[in-house]
């Protein structure tokens, strides 16, 4: 039987990096929040579109979300736009580095969501799409779109 702690709340998801990027490789990261920053993403006051990842000094950072102020927190609230600790292990943190270093890739968010408690964020390892890569992937919807309509006739 499951409990309601094991389900996975989905807060956000960025849609757009999958047509942006061509997505290589996925994993999943914990986050380093402070508590109001927790009950902002609970109420859902989070943008991760504009974010990115970065690894310095052997740790990786999430860069540019940006999690709206909490109500409650008076004085003791929180910078929405700070940097923020993604928690990988170290293994991870190896391949991203050498991946990154040899490839000239970027870490992107895919989805920020809450697992057993936890907030995490599933980071991609990404290559950016030219414009051509673009106009081809929409083809394909559209063709792919067009064939669904054919057969429902």
């Amino acid at each position: 039987m499951k409990s309601d702690g094991d389900a996975v709340k989905i807060v956000q998801k960025n849609r757009k990096a999958w047509f942006d990027y061509e997505i290589l490789d996925k994993y999943e990261a914990g986050l380093v929040l402070l508590g109001s920053e927790v009950k902002s993403l609970r109420n859902g006051h989070v943008s991760i579109h504009e974010a990115y990842a970065r690894l310095k000094n052997g740790e990786a950072w999430l860069l540019n979300m940006e999690i709206g102020q909490y109500a409650n927190a008076g004085p003791f609230g929180h910078v929405p736009k700070r940097p923020r600790k993604l928690l990988l292990t170290r293994r991870e943190l190896g391949k991203l580095a050498v991946k990154m270093h040899e490839r000239g890739l970027t870490l992107v968010p895919l989805s920020l969501y809450f697992k057993k408690g936890l907030a995490k964020l599933e980071i991609g390892l990404a290559r950016g799409k030219r414009q051509y890569d673009k106009r081809e992937a929409i083809k394909k919807r559209e063709n792919a779109r067009d064939l669904r309509r054919r057969m429902m006739k």
